[in-house]
């Protein structure tokens, strides 16, 4: 079940209520995205302007899940 999920790279562009992120795509697309278990339990910081790899499902391309975020 992992397996059928996309990897995306993005930058956040809105910080929304409920660890939830505006995130614009490489490819040109905006979705909704929260953040993933491990980056809840390890308390790190995701601002605006900041880049991540989104996990998106090819069943709902509009939300995604925030794996990790760039150190840059």
């Amino acid at each position: 079940m992992k397996q059928d999920t996309i990897e995306l790279e993005g930058v956040v562009s809105d910080v929304l209520p409920n660890a939830t992120f505006r995130v614009d795509l490489q490819n040109g697309h905006r979705l909704l995205a929260t953040t993933a278990g491990k980056i809840r339990k390890f308390k790190v910081r995701i601002l605006a302007g900041d880049r991540v790899t989104v996990e998106v499902s090819p069943y709902d391309l509009t939300r995604g899940r925030i794996t990790y975020r760039h150190k840059d």
